[in-house]
């Protein structure tokens, strides 16, 4: 897998802002927050966005929606961007009030794929092209996919892992596997990805657990009854997300044996980044959201403004619908392992800050041993 932040498919802003230059001026932009309504009357080549939750991951607030609506803006396209807030009903009435409000193009992140399907069925009915943001709609038959490659993504998850297992002088034995949400198939082929590299480099599988809707607390419930029903009895956790890995950490804690069984996660959130720098956390998968979202928006900018042939031309990638047996146009970008020593990395990127990772005279101290000044 190809490493370093510069290696990312660069399908980015300024990829957005010359597609932009295809069609005619649009309305300006509309942001109605994570519970607000659909807003009325699209303006020409209006694009509607409606993100899944708030509590999958804070990334869909803090990062998603902020990128999406930059590029929009910088873009002079009207848009919509709406959250879910993890209720399915509330998903389908965003996508009826989209689409009948006359938006160019819908852009999805699904709770599920038959809740994405049915919204993604009405849309095409309507002439409404989708593009499935983050996660593919199994069965769903979106225009376009714009995701990162997930299964790499599970790939350095479990690379990143047994690395922790090494160096803690473990080259076999039993691991947890801490699987995100069944409905989520991003969750199906992080879990290919790690449970692979952790099968072929000699360990074994003590315990195979999903963990409904990604939800954190669940996560800590089912993570504490693996460990009653293992009685700790394992080398290493590969957790799919920070989330996750934090719920486990918890209960290791409670355990004394916080830091001294490796943990993965993913998505370099603030709090994973804390606990690799506190050594709790052996790595997190860094995915920079804003290339993800600026190749969302280039795709759908395009659309909006008319312009199919140059969508086709970025969505060089394809990407296997297991539903439906065909390909699905795709972006897809590779996401980097993050250790203690380089979460330095993500900061310069600009996707967080020092001052909300170096919290603590703890965490201070950590900061400055590895290079974040």
């Amino acid at each position: 897998m190809r490493k370093g932040l510069v290696g990312l498919i660069a399908v980015g802003a300024a990829g957005a802002m010359a597609l932009s230059a295809c069609g005619g001026s649009s309305s300006g932009g509309t942001d109605t927050g994570s519970a607000g309504a659909s807003s009325t009357a699209a303006g020409p080549g209006k694009i509607g966005v409606i993100l899944p939750d708030t509590a999958s991951s804070v990334r869909w607030e803090t990062a998603d929606r902020k990128f999406l609506g930059d590029a929009f803006t910088a873009a002079g396209v009207d848009f919509d961007i709406q959250n879910a807030n993890g209720d399915k009903t509330k998903f389908a009435t965003i996508a009826d009030g989209m689409i009948s409000s006359g938006v160019k193009v819908l852009l999805i992140v699904n709770l599920d794929s038959d809740t994405g399907a049915a919204v993604i069925k009405k849309a095409t009915a309507a002439g409404i092209p989708v593009i499935d943001y983050d996660r593919l709609t199994l069965g769903g038959g979106a225009a376009y996919y714009v995701s990162f490659d997930n299964v790499a993504v599970g790939t350095a998850i479990g690379t990143g892992l047994v690395k922790g297992m090494k160096a803690n002088g473990k080259d076999s034995g039993p691991v947890v596997l801490l699987n995100g949400s069944p409905t989520d198939n991003n969750a199906t082929l992080f879990k290919q990805g790690y449970e692979k590299v952790i099968k072929d480099g000699g360990y074994t599988v003590a315990a195979d657990q999903a963990v409904p809707d990604w939800d954190n607390t669940k996560a800590g419930t089912i993570f504490e009854q693996i460990f009653t029903q293992t009685k700790g009895d394992f080398v290493g956790v590969a957790a799919a997300n920070d989330g996750l890995g934090g719920a486990a950490i918890a209960v290791l804690a409670k355990n004394k044996l916080a830091g001294k069984i490796p943990v993965s996660g993913q998505d370099a959130t603030d709090d994973g980044l804390q606990r690799l720098l506190l050594g709790t956390q052996y790595v997190t998968v860094y995915k920079a959201v804003k290339k993800e979202a600026d190749a969302a928006a280039g795709l759908a900018i395009a659309l909006a403004k008319g312009d199919k042939a140059a969508a086709d031309a970025a969505a060089t990638g394809k990407t296997a619908d297991s539903t439906t047996g065909k390909d699905v146009p795709s972006v897809l970008l590779e996401p980097q392992a993050i250790y203690k020593d380089t979460v330095k990395d993500v900061i310069a990127d600009g996707f967080t800050t020092k001052e909300k990772v170096c919290t603590t005279p703890e965490l201070q101290k950590a900061c400055a041993d590895n290079g974040i000044s």
